[in-house]
């Protein structure tokens, strides 16, 4: 898992009016929080972060202030709805070796069975346990030859060493679901009965 280095600064300011002079800087609002102690609030590079965080999960080493080292897992992320921005980010404060539970996404590969069937993602992502510093980025499951009805169980993914399910091993992460007939639009229909009759 690839860990990326940032450089923050803490902020006193809060409010609308203080978030929005950050983002105009073209950095990000963001609090550190975690292990009991008091949430920090940051400032963030907003460029360096966006790159950041199109890895899932991404492990952060935040040099606050040039003072102190933490590392933060990505808990939440707020973006603007119409452009797609950064508005805010809430960081996880994590140690070296501790366990920490989060969702990782879920990549199908190969051909269902012929006949036009689905694929369903009933779980787009999987809970699981892992090392803060060992958080796997995905994990890819085979559907090859799968019919109609058959699914795909949290327990029968096969997780990487020190991963563990944080969610029901019975619980359905994936479903094929069978192919619907086409139906022909009823003013076709009604059209072919009143031809019948004349």
């Amino acid at each position: 898992m690839s860990e990326v280095k940032l450089t923050a600064e803490t902020r006193t300011e809060f409010g609308k009016g203080a978030a929005r002079r950050v983002r105009r800087e073209n950095k990000v609002p963001g609090v550190l929080y975690g292990h009991g102690s008091d949430p920090v609030h940051l400032t963030l590079p907003g460029h360096e972060l966006l790159l950041a965080l199109r890895t899932p999960n991404v492990l952060i080493s935040l040099d606050i202030d040039g003072k102190t080292n933490e590392l933060a897992i990505p808990k939440s992320v707020q973006r603007d709805p119409i452009k797609g921005f950064l508005e805010h980010v809430d960081l996880l404060l994590v140690k070296r070796g501790e366990k920490v539970t989060v969702e990782i996404p879920v990549h199908a590969e190969g051909e269902l069975a012929a006949g036009g069937n689905l694929l369903e993602h009933v779980l787009n992502a999987l809970p699981v346990e892992a090392e803060a510093t060992h958080i796997p980025e995905a994990v890819t499951v085979s559907v090859e030859g799968l019919e109609a009805g058959a699914s795909v169980l949290a327990k029968d993914i096969k997780l990487p060493n020190g991963v563990t399910l944080a969610v029901d091993e019975d619980a359905v992460v994936l479903q094929v679901l069978a192919a619907q007939a086409e139906e022909a639009p009823e003013g076709e229909a009604a059209e072919g009965e009143e031809a019948a009759e004349a």
